[in-house]
């Protein structure tokens, strides 16, 4: 078999979740929704951005990456 340098690509079938959250919580996404909106001149929807927030705020969680590289 042939080796190639772009290993096989993972999984990518999306997963759908749904979440209830406070009035506080959605009234805040629909405020950062604006803001990224006036920052970026482009709309997207707040359900749209929340899979790229969750995504941010995981990575930049030091201890929960440092978990996931020692297989915790």
């Amino acid at each position: 078999m042939t080796e190639l340098k772009l290993a096989k690509l993972p999984d990518r079938t999306p997963i759908k979740l749904s979440i209830t959250v406070t009035p506080d919580l959605h009234q805040m996404l629909h405020d950062y929704a604006a803001l990224y909106a006036e920052t970026y001149g482009r709309e997207e929807p707040v359900a749209e951005l929340i899979p790229a927030m969750l995504a941010a705020f995981l990575e930049s969680d030091r201890n929960f990456v440092r978990s996931r590289a020692t297989g915790r």
